[in-house]
């Protein structure tokens, strides 16, 4: 299992990014955006895990990623990844943390994100 603050390292690591926290209602969705454009490359969710088509409620921390059109369907193929949760599922995927064992799991999709949102 991976938490939100492994995420949120990597990502200030890798991106010199800082998380920020643009809805009042939803305190815990951390936004990640590129420096110049604004862009959101990632999204760090946490919602009941019914929304992914689990059977069950319990409150689980996601991220959303965006990925090519041509990969949406092979990725969501692997264990974690499902349907963007919350946005446009033919560009976006969103990776359960609860999951996924390793960063390395994850860092390739991060920046892939990265890539298509600049």
């Amino acid at each position: 299992m991976i938490t939100r603050e492994q995420v949120f390292t990597f990502i200030k690591k890798a991106y010199g990014v800082e998380p920020d926290y643009p809805w009042e209602k939803y305190t815990n969705y951390a936004a990640f955006r590129h420096k110049d454009n604004r862009k959101w490359f990632a999204l760090v969710m946490d919602i009941t895990s019914d929304k992914l088509g689990i059977e069950s409620t319990v409150r689980i921390d996601v991220i959303n990623l965006k990925a090519r059109k041509e990969f949406i369907g092979p990725l969501r193929q692997k264990s974690g990844v499902y349907p963007a949760y919350h946005m446009d599922k033919a560009n976006w995927i969103t990776v359960n943390l609860n999951e996924v064992n390793t960063m390395n799991q994850i860092k390739d999709l991060i920046a892939k994100s990265y890539e298509l949102t600049k």
